[in-house]
């Protein structure tokens, strides 16, 4: 019988089985009575590894004390070779906001610290009835998604909320650096005046006309597709933008940055498996940005660039934030939290980030409005939700198997997915590969007794 390479559903059951009938054994224990179980099959002790690591199947040390923003763990490892080493782990970090204001958007839920490993996450304060709308909200920034960016840039969508023209309404609004006489003026239009005002939050600082030193980063951005790139961008300008206003306007913008669930590119891609990025940008691609990203908002090599930015921003940055801001392991860890926290069209909301996981989820995210419909999600009850529950989503393809949820979630270290779901169905995956396995044996073993038959009836036993 030749060799099989099992398929990943197969093999998670199967290492699933091993690890729970022999809790002590390490990875290459386990490995190796896979390969005695399923002589058969062709797995390497990589692989085994990666699954076992995926679904929390290792020997786990006590997490270490830290003052780094992330919940670790230490992870034993065990190589080929019998050697032992240990992995350190971390979770992305999660803060409650200050003096948040859930007025603002509901009634209907409260905030909840859970613990370090899960952070934070809403939880209903009443019975939501299924179908039900929970909240409404607005973006806190928008990077809208590359056909829509595109749209802007070619005066054919809002600027700000992100609606495309339909028609050539007598309220559309161009930005004040469209009629400039620099060598790029501004493409930019609103859908009204009221967009325009609004969009003095970030737009200024991104307007190629009144920070031509923004364009290099931008561009780069969209050659890229990088979205996270994009919208640090226009959360960043934001940040300088209120820092123009007030201390209270920027300490407000600040704890919520600050608030969002965060987890540093280096620590993602240190501890990342093999696959989970594909294409994403990759260290040399990190440090190219950075260098744009500080030319852009801090240092533009050109003097009168930083002659224009200075204009723009009089008012200098405390030294805490301007670190916070544009060192480089900072500028990493701001990278972490926009992909951690956007949503699925590019809209980064603050009561929207509060939201954990389930593989079944009971709300949904929808754009229903007619007139924002690109920028305004509307929260709805997807089943009948009780006083106490927590509120998820899902982060993943709901569609896709266990297996490949799960490498969806731990692609970010989330860690092994718990929820009601996945816990069911990897126990039925379990079961059906004991019962493969099973049944496999005693057609083996029939076999066997008809080939002894066979020979002794022929005179060769």
């Amino acid at each position: 019988m030749g060799s099989v390479i099992p398929s990943e559903d197969e093999l998670t059951a199967a290492l699933i089985d091993l690890k729970t009938n022999n809790p002590q054994c390490g990875i290459a224990k386990i490995h190796a009575l896979l390969l005695i179980s399923f002589p058969t099959w062709l797995v390497s002790e990589k692989r085994t590894r990666k699954i076992l690591q995926l679904h929390g199947l290792v020997l786990n040390a006590s997490p270490p004390s830290s003052s780094t923003p992330q919940e670790q763990s230490e992870e034993v490892v065990i190589a080929a070779d019998g050697s032992t080493s240990f992995i350190p782990y971390q979770y992305p970090s999660s803060r409650v906001i200050k003096n948040l204001d859930l007025q603002k958007w509901t009634l209907k839920v409260r905030v909840k610290y859970f613990d370090k490993k899960k952070g934070k996450g809403l939880v209903a304060m009443e019975k939501i009835s299924k179908g039900e709308v929970i909240w409404k909200e607005d973006p806190f920034i928008l990077a809208p998604e590359w056909e829509i960016y595109d749209l802007q840039h070619q005066s054919a969508a809002c600027g700000f909320c992100s609606t495309p023209f339909a028609t050539a309404s007598p309220l559309i609004t161009s930005c004040p650096g469209s009629s400039s006489s620099s060598a790029a003026p501004c493409p930019i239009k609103f859908c009204s005046r009221l967009c325009l005002a609004r969009s003095k939050k970030h737009h200024t600082l991104l307007c190629p006309s009144q920070n031509p030193a923004c364009v290099p980063l931008l561009k780069f951005a969209r050659d890229t597709q990088w979205m996270a790139l994009h919208a640090l961008s226009q959360c960043t300008s934001r940040i300088l933008l209120a820092n123009q206003i007030d201390d209270s306007t920027l300490n407000s913008d600040w704890q919520v940055v600050k608030g969002l669930a965060e987890l540093g590119m280096e620590e993602r891609f240190q501890q990342s498996y093999e696959g989970h990025h594909g294409a994403e940008p990759d260290r040399v691609a990190w440090q190219k940005a950075h260098t744009l990203f500080v030319q852009a908002f801090s240092e533009p090599p050109n003097p009168a660039d930083q002659k224009k930015l200075t204009k723009l921003l009089k008012k200098p940055l405390r030294e805490d934030l301007k670190s916070d801001l544009f060192n480089y392991k900072s500028f990493l860890r701001g990278l972490g939290r926009m992909s951690l926290n956007l949503e699925a069209h590019g809209g980064l909301y603050v009561l929207h980030s509060h939201l954990n996981h389930s593989c079944s989820p009971n709300v949904s995210v929808r754009h229903l409005e007619q007139k924002t419909m690109l920028a305004r999600i509307t929260v709805i009850a997807k089943q009948d939700i009780q006083p106490g529950e927590e509120l998820t989503v899902t982060y993943v393809n709901p569609s896709g198997s266990v297996t490949s949820r799960q490498i969806e979630l731990e692609s970010w270290a989330f860690g092994k997915c718990k929820c009601p779901r996945c816990v069911q169905e990897l126990k039925e995956l379990a079961e059906k590969r004991k019962a493969d396995g099973e049944a496999e044996a005693a057609a083996g073993a029939a076999l066997d007794d008809l080939e002894r038959e066979l020979k002794a009836g022929l005179g060769l036993a």
